[in-house]
């Protein structure tokens, strides 16, 4: 693989993720930036852009997960796929016609609890393990994926789940559930985006390939993620459990709860790369976001209306 030297990324301009790897590219020194103009369903325009760039690395950001969450791919499939489906495999295919390294952020949202991976087990789903979740429409086209995009050479994939920042961003896992009525309390492996996305930086630039559970070690319960909100965000917080049972009957698509092996990930890191186990890195992630909510002015007593709806 060719060294780092021009860096493009697709969904860099509006995508969460997409922007947070491009101020980390924009860090590196030696390294040109470049957010990409072009939809990636689009196979004409990727290509003149690939082909006017000449990046050494794409970084793929851009997917569809809904707004303001995946039961909206519920009733716009083709939109989901176009993007999901056609724009992943087209970028894919277009690095690889080129030789340049792809990064795809993809997703671990493709796999639910079973015999063989016991809720509480710590029994893992590994990256050979085949998809067997595919309750939602989003969790589909990401189960059809990943099959194709690992037959690239050129390819890294990184199965994402809930994804966490520190800070309290629509997208941001903690963000979704603490504004929910009612939560399921199910123990799942999960992102922490300020010490994993580094980590994919250092994995693209090391010219990983293949897939890759991108999770921190271990599990964490819902119940627990917002015990850590209530120390560090708000002390006055309380929140409701009910089951899966009950919680269908207010989603459209049932949701993925897995563990994820992480052996593979931690085994292949590029060196110098701390990455915490989940319970360690969501302390660490609170204490942040308590920080960058203070300097906001939202701490000790502006929290916005929407998160007050317990008081």
């Amino acid at each position: 693989m060719p060294e780092m030297k021009r860096v493009l990324i697709f969904g860099g301009k509006t995508g969460w993720i997409g922007q947070m790897m491009g101020e980390l590219v924009k860090k590196e020194e030696g390294i040109e930036l470049f957010i990409a103009d072009s939809r990636i369903q689009n196979r004409e325009a990727v290509a003149k852009e690939l082909d006017e760039i000449k990046p050494t690395h794409v970084l793929n950001a851009a997917g569809i997960t809904g707004r303001p969450n995946i039961d909206w791919c519920e009733d716009n499939k083709p939109a989901t796929m176009r993007t999901n489906v056609i724009g992943t495999l087209n970028l894919a295919d277009l690095c690889d016609e080129r030789g340049i390294h792809c990064t795809v952020y993809a997703t671990g949202c493709i796999f639910v609890y079973d015999e063989k991976h016991p809720e509480g087990s710590g029994i893992g789903f590994t990256e050979e393990d085949a998809p067997n979740f595919d309750g939602s429409f989003y969790s589909q086209t990401k189960g059809y994926m990943e099959p194709m995009l690992k037959e690239y050479p050129t390819c890294l994939i990184l199965r994402v789940r809930m994804p966490v920042s520190d800070d309290l961003f629509h997208r941001n896992f903690v963000t979704k559930i603490v504004k929910y009525e009612k939560v399921v309390n199910i123990p799942n492996s999960m992102t922490i985006l300020t010490e994993m996305l580094p980590a994919s930086l250092a994995m693209a630039k090391k010219g990983l390939t293949g897939v890759y559970n991108f999770t921190n070690p271990g599990v964490i319960s819902h119940n627990q993620v917002l015990d850590l909100y209530t120390k560090y965000i708000d002390p006055s917080y309380t929140y409701t459990n009910f089951t899966i049972e009950e919680q269908a009957k207010v989603i459209k698509a049932p949701r993925s709860n897995n563990e994820l092996d992480t052996t593979k990930l931690m085994r292949d890191m590029p060196e110098g790369i701390v990455i915490n186990d989940i319970h360690t890195a969501y302390e660490l992630c609170f204490q942040r976001m308590k920080e960058n909510l203070t300097k906001m002015g939202w701490l000790p007593d502006n929290m916005p209306a929407e998160f007050k709806k317990n008081k």
